[in-house]
């Protein structure tokens, strides 16, 4: 790291840089530093660039929740999720984006692809263009610095599919634990004993995390030996599991069904099973989580853990919307819902039969 961006690190994390020592690195006073924030056009063009230098070098945001309660709310929401590649998250932004419209809000939008040490940074993004508050997907909703910064600077914000046991942090989820815990006891009333989870790594994502306890729990409710998980690197695609799916050539080998943390690796994992011989589910029954559309669009149908994820969106635009104008009004409700969840029967899961 070069030395500017450690001084820049520091100023930003550990001592946030006032509006007094930017007027000091820019060699005006407060009230200029002051109108260019609020009101960029009071400012010289040759002023201006001085002020943005210092705010550059010092790392100085502004107070956001103090300014726009002076100046007036920016009707802008930042929404922060994992990937965009996985449709879930896509159907949950068309929910908070068709809320946010019939609120006269606009959305804007950034993904971390699953690194938690991109979530403070793609907030402080939204942050630095005045969002009101933040819809976000973070790696671990108990223990995140970017959720105790948005505290600590009471910043409004609502969590999506995130289930945190701290009961002062906002969300809208289904409940993973539970709703992983119907779909494997689904499995286990049709036969199957022999049940393995396949998911990306547990600690880049807590959803993972419970939906695996979700797991153990119907297993051992049901005095069944739950077998050790499958993580892939990347929690959509089984490409680098490939190697370990080959196992499964051997009867003896294999679970009689996969239960799979969400629905884009169930689908990667009947396309490796389908290249190594193996038919699903004659072979191998697939359980999915997520009950994306594309799912009923394949061969066989998937069946799967449907979560309402535009329904998720929609409520989590409607709850920061209340929590934003709670704040104006100097009242704050920390809300937090959990939406209903279905095990959505199709052709990828039958019953367990010995002969194969």
């Amino acid at each position: 790291m070069r030395r500017h961006d450690v001084n820049v690190y520091i100023n930003h994390y550990i001592v946030r840089p006032s509006i007094k020592q930017v007027a000091l690195e820019a060699g005006v006073s407060i009230a200029t530093v002051s109108r260019l924030l609020n009101n960029p056009d009071s400012v010289s063009i040759d002023t201006a660039g001085k002020v943005n230098q210092a705010i550059e070098a010092l790392g100085f945001r502004p107070n956001f929740t103090g300014r726009n309660l002076r100046a007036g709310r920016s009707r802008t929401v930042g929404v922060v999720v994992p990937t965009l590649s996985n449709t879930v998250f896509a159907q949950c932004l068309q929910g908070v984006e068709l809320a946010a419209r019939q609120r006269d809000y606009s959305v804007m939008l950034t993904a971390t692809e699953y690194r938690q040490q991109d979530e403070a940074a793609a907030v402080e993004l939204l942050l630095a263009h005045r969002v009101d508050g933040v819809i976000l997907t973070v790696t671990n909703a108990d223990a995140s610095a970017t959720l105790d910064v948005l505290e600590r600077e009471q910043i409004p914000y609502v969590l999506v599919y995130n289930q945190p046991q701290e009961s002062t942090r906002p969300s809208v989820s289904v409940d993973n634990r539970a709703a992983a815990y119907d779909a494997v006891t689904y499995l286990i009333r049709l036969g199957h004993q022999r049940i393995q989870m396949l998911a990306g790594q547990f600690h880049a994502s807590d959803r993972a995390i419970q939906r695996y306890h979700g797991y153990l729990q119907a297993m051992q409710q049901h005095n069944l030996v739950p077998l050790e998980p499958i993580e892939v690197p990347r929690h959509t695609n089984t490409s680098l599991a490939f190697e370990y799916l080959q196992a499964f050539r051997n009867p003896s080998q294999r679970p009689s069904a996969l239960f799979c943390s969400n629905d884009l690796l169930a689908l990667s994992a009947m396309r490796d099973l389908r290249a190594l011989g193996l038919r699903v589910p004659d072979d191998v029954s697939i359980m999915g989580f997520d009950g994306i559309p594309l799912g009923e669009l394949m061969e066989p149908t998937l069946s799967s853990v449907e979560q309402p994820s535009e329904q998720i969106g929609e409520l989590a635009l409607r709850t920061l919307v209340t929590t934003i104008e709670e704040q104006q009004g100097g009242h704050l409700v920390v809300a937090s819902h959990i939406l209903p969840h279905t095990v959505r029967i199709g052709g990828s899961v039958k019953p367990f039969t010995s002969h194969r």
